[in-house]
């Protein structure tokens, strides 16, 4: 009677080795959702409305008069739905004699937040406007 030992031996991956390759998986598979959560971000931050103090002076020129006071109202009213979340404060006063009137604007969240979101100042020649505070006229406010 001849016995024959198979020379045939099956190998298995170890313990080790299994928690390795999971331990590189999930490493990968972190790495992948982190670029993905990032991306989300940077995709919403984008659907909102650049917010610019700028937009508000381009109304202003529209006008050939100025009347020297403060203002406020919903950026909303002015730029649409998209900017309803926003409040704006203006002030124009008179700088010189000769009519011309300096504008300074700023915005800020309308959820009572302090802080200034943007904020800009111009100056406007406005020969057809009111008598201001340096011109004899009296401050009018709004």
């Amino acid at each position: 009677m001849k016995i024959i030992f198979s020379t045939k031996v099956s190998r298995a991956f170890s313990l080790l080795e299994v928690m390795i390759a999971t331990a590189i998986f999930f490493l990968a598979t972190f790495a992948i959702l982190g670029l993905i959560s990032t991306s989300l971000g940077n995709a919403r931050r984008l659907q909102r409305p650049c917010v610019d103090a700028s937009a508000l002076l381009s109304q202003l020129s529209l006008t050939n008069k100025l009347v020297e006071g403060t203002y406020s109202g919903n950026l909303g009213d002015l730029l649409g739905k998209a900017y309803q979340e926003y409040r704006w404060t203006g002030e124009i006063i008179e700088v010189s004699s000769n009519r011309l009137y300096q504008a300074d604007f700023i915005i800020q969240s309308a959820r009572g937040g302090k802080d200034i979101l943007s904020r800009t100042t111009t100056l406007f020649y406005r020969p057809q406007s009111p008598a201001g505070s340096l011109d004899g006229g009296g401050l009018i406010r709004r």
